[in-house]
């Protein structure tokens, strides 16, 4: 399971206008805001986009400086994953080491829709067996119930974490992880074909 929510796109005109300022070809810019506040890249900008992202990333530097903010829910073992791609990236988390026990352990928070019946049946036990120790932790404040939650919580925990990552960095995710066999990979790849000019910017 995966949630990608809240997402914002920044400073697209300032990155396109950098683009630019290699060959003081600012005044051939064609992109404008339309009627509802979007910037919308013209096609001289385009072509130039499109020139300097084939080049390669020397040259499409100017991608670097356009910004996405996401919200994303995902099973720590996405996280693990995801975790390779540190370079430009920021992200505050849900606490779990300071949260755990916060709220009811209940089935809907974690990442088991394709596990077959037996090992949803075995994964009901693992979750009661956290809600028993997150209980016994709020009655009595014992570290060690505290212990049995953090060293038994599955992969499949959803955590959500906020991030802010730039173009350059879903280039480099998109091309890795488009086949990749987690299906929330494939899921995640098809957030990033919806964002804008993604077509040009990121997965040509």
């Amino acid at each position: 399971m995966i949630k990608l929510e809240r997402t914002s796109v920044m400073n697209i005109e300032n990155a396109m206008r950098g683009a630019r300022n290699p060959l003081n070809s600012w005044h051939m810019s064609d992109s404008y805001y339309d009627e509802n506040g979007n910037y919308i890249l013209g096609e001289k900008d385009r072509s130039l986009a499109s020139r300097l992202c084939s080049a390669g990333s020397d040259h499409r530097k100017f991608v670097r400086q356009i910004l996405v903010c996401v919200d994303i829910t995902a099973p720590l073992y996405w996280w693990k994953e995801f975790d390779t791609y540190k370079i430009a990236t920021v992200a505050n988390s849900t606490s779990t080491m300071h949260k755990i026990h916060a709220k009811e352990f209940a089935l809907e928070d974690f990442s088991c829709e394709r596990m077959d019946a037996d090992t949803l049946e075995d994964m009901k036990a693992v979750v009661a067996s956290l809600e028993r120790s997150r209980v016994k932790f709020i009655e009595t404040k014992e570290k060690q119930y505290w212990e049995n939650m953090i060293q038994l919580l599955p992969s499949s925990y959803n955590q959500m974490r906020t991030i802010t990552m730039n173009y350059e960095n879903l280039i480099n995710m998109y091309r890795a992880r488009k086949d990749h066999k987690l299906k929330e990979w494939h899921e995640y790849c098809d957030w990033i074909k919806t964002l804008p000019y993604a077509e040009l910017l990121i997965t040509f």
